[in-house]
């Protein structure tokens, strides 16, 4: 109630799959943006329920985008060979998962959860019925990636914004050769990163030094997300980062950040997702900021002065701040890393106005 998140099991890449009468061909998206539903396995299976992701290996974009030094076609060489790579360490992780048994998932697998799994005996292998799961490749930081090629990320100009789709457009036809290949499901993810954002660009700033727009924040974008500092329409955002869900078929989410109280102005929140479904956004969710005094009770927007109780923050116990992190709604930032919270702190809110 505090945070929608909105799953549009209309959208163009969505709807394919439901047929009237089956609730198990609706798409549902678990926690903050996973995705399971084409089969390639099983053609006649392509549903949500008793499936799920069996592992995934996230790209560091950026890392590639600094190394190629403005050459794009080098940029793409690169890239191929990392593909490679993720999925032949994918391929490791399920041949060894393949070789456990039913006694190993005594609820999954034992109950009969898993699809295909009620079939089994408890001291058979897994390996069969694996294969309805998914092997995803996500990617990180497409924003500072193309600041590093073209020297503008997607929020920036369309000349990016076409360079970034041809970039998710080409990991996804490697993917989906590979799933027709080896008749095994690999997906593409728009990786949520909340602990890869800091790591990898503090390692690529020890390689490569400060780089402005590149390696000079504490944190890698999310995914394909246009960066959170970036002062962009809310309309503009969704409509620039829908064309990037029908392309991430292992999952992907769009915020949109809000100030006040989104419950005093219903008609602009159902704009907004109006504009997500007419721009094809699979999930999408809209953020706001949510307070509480926890000596009154009021739950409201909250400056340094509760305007229930005049209580001043310093006076008592602090209030309480929700705010959502990768999914996650959180009262405070203290438990964080230093990337989410540099993140939060750099966040601004996207206006209402159009472009």
């Amino acid at each position: 109630r505090l945070f929608p998140n909105f799953s549009f099991i209309d959208a163009p890449f969505n709807l394919p799959y439901y047929k009237p009468g089956r609730y198990e061909t609706e798409v549902g998206y678990m926690g903050c943006r996973t995705r399971v539903m084409g089969n390639m396995y099983d053609p006649e299976n392509e549903t949500a329920p008793r499936r799920g992701n069996l592992s995934f290996t996230t790209i560091n974009l950026p890392r590639i985008a600094l190394m190629a030094n403005g050459d794009v076609a080098w940029f793409f060489g690169e890239l191929d060979r990392k593909i490679d790579l993720c999925v032949e360490q994918l391929l490791e992780r399920f041949a060894i998962q393949c070789k456990k048994k039913v006694c190993n998932f005594p609820f999954l697998m034992g109950e009969g959860c898993w699809l295909g799994s009620e079939n089994l005996g408890w001291d058979e292998e897994v390996g069969e019925v694996l294969k309805h799961g998914t092997m995803s490749v996500g990617f990180i930081g497409l924003a500072e990636t193309l600041k590093a090629l073209i020297g503008q990320h997607h929020g920036q100009s369309d000349k990016a914004q076409n360079l970034g789709l041809e970039i998710i457009t080409h990991m996804r036809k490697r993917l989906d050769g590979i799933s027709r290949e080896k008749r095994l499901n690999f997906t593409l993810l728009a990786t949520p990163a909340e602990g890869l954002s800091g790591r990898f660009v503090k390692l690529d700033r020890k390689r490569f030094g400060t780089i402005e727009g590149v390696t000079d924040r504490e944190y890698y974008t999310n995914s394909f997300h246009i960066p959170v500092y970036f002062p962009i329409g809310a309309f503009e955002k969704i409509r620039r980062e829908a064309p990037y869900h029908a392309l991430t078929n292992a999952g992907h989410i769009s915020y949109v950040e809000l100030d006040g109280d989104t419950a005093m102005n219903l008609d602009a929140f159902e704009s907004l997702v109006r504009c997500m479904k007419e721009a094809g956004i699979g999930y999408g969710s809209i953020n706001h900021p949510v307070d509480r005094d926890g000596v009154c009770g009021y739950n409201g927007i909250i400056g340094d002065v509760c305007p229930k109780c005049g209580r001043k923050e310093h006076e008592g116990p602090k209030f309480q701040r929700i705010r959502r992190i990768t999914g996650y709604l959180v009262g405070t930032m203290e438990k964080w890393n230093d990337a989410k919270r540099a993140e939060e702190a750099g966040r601004v809110t996207h206006s209402l106005q159009e472009k």
